[in-house]
């Protein structure tokens, strides 16, 4: 019952935000999300010995959601510089897993939400397919997985994670994506859609478990305990910060854009 009443508080927020926010709320949202994302993050990383960061770290990530594309390489190698020179005032022996850290966290947060400001300039359908797509993935993994589920999946890292799910989630998934691009994007040709919805959903189960990967590493079972019912806000974002990545590639790659 948790579960179900926190996501419909959240998913009508998101959406509204998605489809008729301006763009300075989309970023302020995509910041804050963003920058909760990074501290649980950092909490994970605790687990590992690595101490949290400090300002810088949350104001790197910020500059990397404001940068324009043609600035990635520049802002990225500055960051690394960085990161390195942070890491030097700890143990030496910690020197690299502590910048490797903080430049990891930046990329795998605040680069990943870079592609929800990056599809939302190309349509808002395109931002709204690739988060919807994730949420319709992860609640058929869920309920047939924890119904009908007898396969594991991978148990060394998420034991409860099932073939069942996982084929119910790419169902539901190529489902979805294909009714809802044939009516917002007709553009997109039927076949197109039922492809691009598989490869961006596998891309969200991998998301979801490199992320399991994580905590397990760490012997954390949630990110935080801040959705009820959900864990931590990372623990039900982890898919988008694989997909919303895979799915800009896939569009710039393909000229769907």
């Amino acid at each position: 019952m948790k579960r179900l009443l926190t996501a419909s508080l959240l998913i009508p927020s998101v959406l509204y935000v998605v489809y008729l926010g301006p763009f300075w709320l989309l970023f302020a949202v995509t910041a804050l999300v963003a920058l909760i994302c990074y501290s649980e993050y950092a909490g994970i990383a605790a687990g590992y010995g690595i101490a949290k960061p400090g300002p810088v770290g949350y104001a790197a990530g910020l500059l990397v959601l404001a940068m324009r594309p043609p600035d990635a390489t520049l802002v990225f190698t500055f960051l690394a510089f960085i990161a390195l020179v942070l890491a030097l005032r700890g143990e030496l022996t910690k020197t690299l897993p502590n910048a490797a850290f903080l430049l990891f966290g930046i990329l795998y947060i605040f680069g990943s939400w870079k592609f929800a400001i990056l599809l939302r300039a190309e349509s808002p359908h395109w931002l709204a397919y690739g988060l919807i797509l994730n949420w319709v993935g992860d609640a058929c993994a869920y309920y047939v997985g924890k119904s009908l589920g007898r396969h594991p999946l991978a148990p060394r890292i998420s034991p409860n994670k099932t073939w069942e799910g996982t084929v119910a989630s790419i169902a539901g998934s190529v489902l979805f994506g294909v009714v809802y691009l044939n009516r917002a994007l007709p553009a997109v040709s039927l076949l197109e859609a039922g492809l691009l919805s598989v490869t961006v959903n596998v891309a969200g189960q991998a998301g979801d478990l490199a992320e399991s990967a994580l905590k397990r590493g760490a012997s954390v079972k949630d990110s935080s305990s801040l959705l009820p019912g959900h864990g931590g806000l990372l623990d039900r974002v982890d898919s988008s910060l694989f997909a919303l990545p895979v799915l800009y590639l896939k569009l710039y790659m393909s000229g769907m854009r």
